[in-house]
């Protein structure tokens, strides 16, 4: 059994630690740095009548793409590393066609994935997260997306003032070459007195809802690791753990979920079709557990460290058909349908 694993060269140790996971439970594991193709590493799609070859070359070594079994999506950076100075119109040209064929060699492999890759871009939107785990009978946040000033300053009496802002992509912002992650921050008096801002992005408002600790909640098949964090034992960390994440590395511990909140994790799982999320909760000095949202790509190598979650090798043994898996599509219907 081998696995192709869809990655780019700067991911993190996850991949080493699912690939040898892989191995110890007698697979094998094939590693495409997007990134690569078309500079360093060869594709070749051959189709003749009654035959076909699909075959992957790189430096690590050859593959017969025929042979593989699973694919685990990870990241995609088709063609991240063709050079700037191409002629711009040619560089466009590149990326196109690079694209089109990384996508048209994933879609022709008849295999199981991890996760159908319009499954995971359909449950990147966090808006219809939110919408599914509440009808799904998940707590979750009052929240406001909007770009009219006068419906966040409503919103924000309505939580007493109490409110946070988030971005509902992924954004950062590059000062001399570094990467700062914008994080979710406090909406402060003076913020709602100058909101001119919303006329050229809309922002995300939630009510900032008490912790007592922050959970990470990584599904696997039909597998649950859940892991706490005081976040609040960091000033740094007070309204978004990431933000002194590295500090706070070694401070993880396991947690039971409740039977009934991972129940109804496990449904918001089946209505998007993933085998693999990363959700987070914060869970209230009162005991409620409040869903914030799933990444189905989100991170979990710092969990195998401490508190020791086995999530690398529960991702090997869904990949290879050793544990309970989604195979179907997602779900059209309501999620709160027979």
């Amino acid at each position: 059994m081998i696995v192709l694993i869809i990655t780019k060269t700067d991911d993190n140790e996850c991949i080493d630690m699912v690939s040898e996971a892989v191995k110890a439970e007698g697979g094998e594991a094939f590693r495409f740095d997007t990134d690569r193709f078309p500079t360093e590493i060869r594709l070749i799609a051959r189709y003749y009548k009654g035959s076909e070859q699909l075959k992957l070359i790189s430096d690590g070594g050859e593959l017969d793409l025929r042979e593989v079994t699973a694919v685990w999506h990870r990241r995609l950076n088709i063609a991240g590393l063709l050079p700037k100075t191409i002629d711009p119109q040619i560089r466009h040209a590149c990326l196109g066609e690079s694209r089109s064929t990384v996508s048209a060699m994933l879609a022709s492999l008849k295999v199981f994935r991890m996760d159908q890759l319009q499954n995971i871009r359909h449950a990147e939107n966090k808006q219809l997260q939110l919408q599914v785990a509440r009808e799904l009978g998940l707590e979750i946040p009052r929240t406001l997306i909007s770009n009219d000033p006068e419906a966040v300053r409503r919103f924000a009496a309505d939580c007493e003032g109490r409110v946070i802002t988030k971005m509902l992509s992924s954004f950062a912002i590059y000062e001399e070459g570094l990467e700062k992650v914008v994080f979710t921050n406090p909406v402060s008096e003076s913020d709602l007195n100058d909101l001119d801002g919303l006329r050229f992005c809309p922002m995300t408002f939630q009510e900032m809802v008490p912790k007592a600790v922050e959970l990470r909640v990584t599904i696997v098949g039909t597998q649950i690791f859940s892991a706490s964090i005081d976040s609040g034992s960091s000033a740094r960390a007070a309204y978004d753990w990431r933000r002194d994440g590295v500090g706070l590395l070694d401070e993880w511990a396991s947690y039971q979920l409740p039977v009934d909140v991972s129940e109804k994790l496990l449904r918001v799982m089946d209505y998007f079709g993933l085998n693999y999320g990363a959700a987070d909760f914060i869970v209230t000095p009162d005991g409620r557990h409040v869903f914030l949202e799933v990444n189905p790509v989100g991170e979990f190598f710092w969990l195998e460290r401490r508190p020791g979650l086995p999530i690398s090798r529960a991702i090997a043994k869904v990949l290879l058909g050793k544990s309970a898996r989604r195979e179907r599509a997602a779900f059209e219907a309501s999620p709160v349908a027979d």
